[in-house]
C-alpha cells in the first residue's frame, strides 16, 4: 500500500477546540459545529518546497503534503486541472481600475469548483470505508458527489429542490446518482438527508457535516497563490451559500503564513449573496456572530439560494478577520453583469460567478472596494450549464438574403 505524505495530527471542533482523532470517521463535532483538519505545519514546511510543487503535474493533487490523504490508492481523479485565472482588461479600462481578475473554476471535471470538495470528500469516504453516501444540492455538489462516487464505487444518493435547474438533475441522475426531487429548499432537502442516517446506512456529505470538503476548497487558495507568485490579491469576492470554500481559502492562506511561503497579507474576503437569499449580509452588518434562517430564500442563482448555513459563524469570522465585508446584489444585476462580462471580455460566467462582478461593481460605487485594488472574482461553475435567453433571428433561405436588414 503506497503512502501519501501527509502531516494530520487531529481534527479540531471549530467551535470550541476540542480534539477528534484523525483517521476515524467524524460528522459534524458534539456540539454540531464543523470540524476542521489540523497539521504539523513544522514538518510539512521542512518536507516539501515551492518549487517541488511547481514541478509537479498542474492538477490540484499537486498540493498532497496539504491534503489528509494517506493512501495513494485512494485517490479519486477525474482530471482536476488547475483552472485559469482570466484578467478582464476592457472591464477594467472601462471602470478605470487597477485590475479584475476571474478565477475560472468552471473548468474543472462536473464543471464546478464542488469538484475540489467532493474530490476530497469522496478520496476520504473511500480511505474509511464508506459504501453509500447522500447530500441535498441546489446542482454542482450533487453532480460532483455522483461522478466521484460512481468513480470510487460509493453508492450515493442524492435530494434537489424541485425547481433546481434541469440540467443538473439530469446530469446527476446520469452521472449515477439516485436522485429526488423535493418540494422545499436546500435545508429542507439536508432535514431528510439526517432523518435517513440509521435507516439507510449512508454517510452525510453535507456541506461542511463531514470535515474534507473544506480541504479540497482549500486547494483554491493554495493554487491562486501560487498561480500569482505566491502572494494574494487585495480582495477576493465569492459567491457565498454554504461558504466552505471561503473558509477553506482563509485556512490555505492561515497554513501558508504559518509556513512563510506567503507574507503578512491576507485578502479582504468578501462574501457575495443575492438579495433574495442574505442571511451572512444580515448577520454581518447587524455584528452577530451567527446568522439566523432567511425565510422565503429566492433567486435564480441557485447554487447560493442557501437558507441556513453549518459554517456561518466560519463565514462570518474569516469575513471579519480578513477586513471584508459582506455585500447582496439583486437579481437583474448579476443577470446584467453575466451578460456584460459575456460581451465585453468573452468570459460566459455562471449566475453564481456574475454575483461576486455585479457586487465588485456596486462596491466600486460605493468606495468599499478601492479603484487601485486588484481584485479576484470567483466564477465558480461553467455559465454553459445555466438556462441562456432565446436567441437568434430566422433566415428563409428560399428568399434571397436581405444583408442590409442583418
Amino acid at each position: 500500500m503506497s503512502e501519501t505524505p501527509t502531516f494530520v495530527t487531529h481534527l479540531e471542533c471549530s467551535l470550541t477546540g476540542e480534539h477528534y482523532p484523525a483517521d476515524t470517521l467524524h460528522g459534524l463535532s458534539k456540539a454540531g459545529k464543523p470540524l476542521l483538519v489540523r497539521y504539523d505545519l513544522e514538518a510539512l514546511s521542512k518536507s516539501v518546497t515551492k518549487e517541488t510543487i511547481g514541478a509537479r503535474i498542474p492538477e490540484f493533487w499537486r498540493y498532497r503534503e496539504f491534503l489528509p490523504v494517506r493512501h495513494a490508492e485512494n485517490i479519486i481523479r477525474l482530471g482536476e486541472v488547475m483552472t485559469p485565472i482570466l484578467p478582464l482588461p476592457k472591464i477594467s479600462k472601462r471602470l478605470g481600475v487597477t485590475e479584475i481578475l476571474v478565477k475560472d473554476e468552471g473548468r474543472l471535471p462536473t464543471g464546478s469548483f464542488k469538484a475540489r470538495g467532493l474530490a476530497l470528500a469522496v478520496t476520504m469516504a473511500k480511505e474509511l470505508g464508506v459504501k453509500r453516501m447522500a447530500m441535498p444540492t441546489n446542482g454542482n455538489a450533487g453532480a460532483a458527489l455522483a461522478a466521484y462516487g460512481s468513480r470510487a464505487g460509493i453508492e450515493t444518493y442524492i435530494f434537489c429542490p424541485d425547481d433546481t435547474p434541469e440540467v443538473n438533475v439530469r446530469e446527476i441522475a446520469l452521472q449515477g446518482g439516485k436522485t429526488f426531487l423535493v418540494n422545499g429548499l436546500i435545508d429542507d432537502c439536508g432535514k431528510i438527508v439526517g432523518a435517513g442516517k440509521e435507516t439507510m446506512n449512508w454517510f452525510d456529505a453535507s456541506t461542511l457535516k463531514e470535515p474534507y470538503r473544506i480541504e479540497g476548497k482549500k486547494t483554491m487558495g493554495l493554487e491562486l497563490a501560487e498561480q500569482l507568485g505566491w502572494e494574494v490579491p487585495d480582495v477576493i469576492l465569492y459567491p457565498t451559500g454554504g461558504g466552505t470554500g471561503l473558509i477553506g481559502m482563509w485556512k490555505a492562506f492561515a497554513e501558508l503564513g504559518k509556513i512563510g511561503w506567503i507574507g503578512p497579507k491576507r485578502p479582504r474576503m468578501v462574501a457575495v449573496q443575492a438579495a433574495g437569499c442574505a442571511p451572512m449580509v444580515r448577520a454581518y452588518e447587524q455584528g452577530e456572530e451567527f446568522a439566523t434562517r432567511w425565510e422565503d430564500a429566492h433567486t435564480y442563482a441557485a447554487g447560493i439560494r442557501v437558507p441556513a448555513a453549518v459554517g456561518d459563524f466560519l463565514i462570518l469570522r474569516a469575513v471579519r478577520e480578513s477586513k471584508g465585508f459582506a455585500t447582496a446584489v439583486e437579481d437583474d444585476e448579476i443577470a446584467a453583469g453575466l451578460a456584460e462580462v459575456a460581451q465585453t471580455d468573452g468570459v460566459l460566467m455562471c449566475p453564481e460567478g456574475a454575483a461576486t462582478y455585479a457586487a465588485y461593481k456596486k462596491e466600486l460605487k460605493s468606495g468599499r472596494i478601492a479603484p487601485n485594488e486588484r481584485a479576484l472574482l470567483f466564477n465558480c461553475a461553467t455559465g454553459l450549464k445555466y438556462p441562456m435567453p432565446a436567441a437568434g433571428r430566422r433566415i428563409d433561405i428560399s428568399k434571397p438574403v436581405n444583408y442590409a436588414t442583418l
